[in-house]
């Protein structure tokens, strides 16, 4: 690598005594190294060229290669130095979790917080708590790893939801016309789960189906595009109900939902920061 850098400094700046300059070390020293570098390759990589010195064509393919080569360490590096600053918190929560819960409780805790440097990850198979990669984590059941504090931060539930558009025109009509005025959007797993499969199976049964999806995000999507209803979990949609967009429908059941568990390190924390953040995470469990 010594010999690389050497070389890639006088072939940039054309010259032996620029590029000890920059790298701090003496003419002769990058003299030295690219003679080594040249009797490794059996290949000349300079020419004279007045008081400098210009590349061969060997010289050129290795010099291609050999910046591209250091850009990409360079940017690993400092890729690496993000990772210590020091009010750096890395967080797992599921996606649904993270978008309708967390995100709009994000801007609160930045300002109790203005250190804070937040690595959001939805990546449910970082299944474990560490000082590399995650140091707190949000599932829906307990990691069951030694040397963790597992709190219930959260208890989720079914809720039959829609837009206020629809949510108004089917409060003029009574519950068994629903299906006349609207359709239903499903999430593929809810049609056969055990919560939430009698729902289809009773109140929603004569629904058309309008769409079917693989992910609740897009369920939400489409009922805030007044698609039609859609039995959604409670915390994915809190923020949506909050601000009106979505109402929730009287007269149809809530159903029971996920668990939602909180987990960190039981002993002293990577950083105080991450303390902090775990205690305000707990406390916005209990609050919520």
């Amino acid at each position: 690598m010594k010999l690389l850098m050497g070389f890639e400094a006088a072939a940039r700046l054309g010259s032996f005594s620029r590029a000890a300059h920059e790298l701090h070390v003496t003419q002769s020293a990058i003299s030295h190294q690219v003679q080594q570098l040249e009797e490794q390759l059996m290949q000349p990589l300079f020419r004279r060229a007045g008081r400098g010195v210009e590349l061969t064509v060997a010289g050129e393919v290795l010099l291609r290669s050999v910046q591209r080569s250091l850009s990409v360490l360079r940017s690993g590096v400092e890729r690496i130095g993000t990772y210590l600053d020091p009010g750096l918190v890395s967080l797992v929560c599921p996606a649904p979790l993270l978008r309708g819960w967390l995100q709009p409780r994000l801007p609160a805790l930045h300002a109790l917080l203005p250190a804070l440097s937040l690595v959001l990850s939805v990546d449910e198979s970082a299944r474990f708590v560490d000082e590399i990669d995650v140091d707190i984590a949000i599932s829906s059941r307990p990691l069951l790893q030694p040397g963790l504090q597992e709190l219930q931060l959260l208890q989720d539930e079914w809720l039959l939801v829609a837009d206020a558009g629809i949510a108004m025109k089917l409060g003029r009509v009574p519950q068994d016309q629903h299906h006349l005025h609207a359709d239903v959007l499903c999430l593929e797993e809810s049609l056969t789960a055990e919560a939430t499969a009698p729902l289809f199976l009773g109140p929603l049964a004569h629904f058309r189906k309008r769409a079917i999806y693989d992910d609740v995000r897009l369920v939400l999507d489409a009922v805030l595009a007044a698609q039609g209803i859609a039995c959604l979990p409670s915390l994915l949609v809190e923020g949506s109900v909050a601000s009106g967009q979505l109402q929730v429908l009287p007269g149809y059941p809530r159903l029971p939902g996920s668990t939602w568990w909180l987990s960190g390190a039981a002993g002293p924390a990577r950083s105080d920061m991450v303390s902090q953040v775990f205690q305000w995470l707990r406390a916005q469990g209990t609050a919520g």
